[in-house]
């Protein structure tokens, strides 16, 4: 039997920690905000908060890592060991960090404990895996750039050190996160946790003119309408580009225009959709999971810590089969595809684990998160006497069917009976804010969640 990597999970909250273990992962990370990728939506935004994620993953047997992966500026530098210090205490299974400066710091000061290199770090070679095993670290998890090719030439070649890979979840334009976008438009540093994702707005495009000194200047909105043009085109017009055609009209000088900032102007590209080309696919790796773990891939880590408890549950349950059948031998189950599919996202794409795609594994259309075919409708807080009572997420009705989600087995269920948390009859659970309770055909536990199809 192969060796089962890792199942790692983001956690946001305890609520969605235990989730991710009910359902089948070995770890989860979180961060301090001051000094972690995730200032906002984080709960472990405090000392006592973070002590009871460590204990409670401990007590269930389980690993919890501590994101501390910015890269520090002077400032921080100056509080950084006295802040950290009370969490070395909590014994957190290891650091997840991207600093070299602060890996220094740490390591003098704690030899003791593990440091996993952090994304952040863009680790692309074997050699780069080699040095932070000279550096003392345990673990590196690797850049999202790599092919499996790639990742299996470091594999044979550094089988001295840990390594881990995402799996799944939101990819960014630029080498795992290093982007200035959000800090150019608002001062607020993706690089310091404060990202305002700028890759996901609206931008419209203007012809642009270049006078003699080089310079752009914008004129009216026009679309492109560049497929159109692609199609009529001279095939002799094309010139080849990781052998694909390129159109004349790409080499002409375009600016864009964002929605909440008219007059701004910079240069760049569209078609008749207009355009959202730094808004990339997420990444959903799931069919690639048995590759991985033949590889010999120690952990596959799950992206997301600003999701809901039911992406949490669900990206968990899903990835622990997928690990579990390639460990076992059992060929690929190709429903875990639809069951991802029901989540929100933008798309997806397997990212840069065959190379190359091509701009269809690109999101152009559209910023938004979209579930195509089923939507989280809330959380089962308790089940007594075959009621269960929901906090209500999403609208749902009486003759809805649902699908319950829960570690012991999903099953589905059509709504036959609701009743309002004052004990009177009703037809439809209206939304978010509501709590409601639904007759069940057999008592579920209180890990229960639902959605609908």
């Amino acid at each position: 039997m192969r060796h089962a990597p890792e199942l790692l999970l983001p956690a946001g909250s305890l609520a969605k920690m235990h989730a991710a273990f009910d359902y089948g992962a070995d770890a989860v990370y979180a961060g301090q905000p001051r000094y972690s990728l995730r200032v906002r939506n984080n709960d472990f935004s405090t000392l006592q908060a973070l002590q009871e994620g460590i204990d409670g993953a401990h007590a269930r047997g389980k690993q919890f890592f501590v994101a501390s992966n910015i890269f520090a500026h002077n400032a921080k530098l100056k509080t950084y060991l006295r802040d950290m210090e009370p969490v070395i205490a909590m014994r957190p299974d290891a650091l997840i960090m991207a600093d070299p400066g602060l890996i220094m710091m740490v390591r003098d000061k704690w030899p003791e404990i593990p440091v996993h290199l952090s994304v952040q770090a863009n680790a692309v070679n074997w050699a780069d895996v080699k040095f932070w095993h000279r550096m003392g670290l345990t673990r590196v998890i690797l850049s999202r750039e790599l092919s499996l090719d790639e990742i299996e030439e470091i594999r044979q070649r550094c089988p001295e050190m840990e390594l881990e890979v995402f799996v799944h979840g939101a990819l960014c334009i630029a080498y795992s996160g290093r982007c200035l976008l959000s800090g150019y438009f608002n001062h607020r540093d993706p690089n310091q946790g404060t990202c305002t994702n700028s890759c996901r707005w609206d931008y419209k495009v203007k012809n642009a003119a270049e006078d003699a000194s080089g310079d752009l200047g914008g004129m009216q909105v026009v679309p492109l309408a560049f497929h159109q043009a692609l199609a009529e085109a001279d095939n002799n017009a094309f010139s080849a580009l990781h052998q694909q055609p390129r159109h004349p009209l790409a080499d002409q000088p375009y600016l864009i225009e964002e929605a909440q900032r008219p007059g701004q102007l910079m240069p760049i590209l569209e078609d008749e959709h207009g355009t959202y080309i730094m808004n990339s696919k997420d990444l959903r790796a799931v069919e690639h999971i048995e590759r991985l773990v033949k590889i010999g891939v120690d952990s596959l880590k799950v992206e997301g810590r600003t999701k809901s408890l039911y992406y949490a549950a669900r990206t968990a349950q899903v990835y622990r089969q997928a690990i579990d059948d390639a460990v076992a031998g059992r060929p690929f189950d190709i429903s875990l595809l639809g069951q991802l599919q029901g989540l929100a996202n933008r798309g997806y794409t397997d990212g840069f684990y065959q190379r190359h795609h091509t701009q269809a594994h690109q999101n152009y259309m559209r910023g938004a998160s979209e579930a195509d075919r089923s939507q989280y409708v809330g959380d089962v807080l308790g089940v007594t006497d075959g009621w269960a009572r929901v906090e209500v997420k999403n609208r749902f009705a009486v003759g809805d069917r649902i699908e319950a989600v829960h570690p012991g087995g999903n099953r589905d269920i059509t709504i036959a009976r609701m009743l309002a948390d004052d004990g009177s009859e009703i037809q439809v659970a209206p939304g978010s804010g509501h709590f409601v309770r639904i007759e069940l055909d057999g008592a579920l536990d209180k890990a229960l969640l639902a959605r609908y199809l």
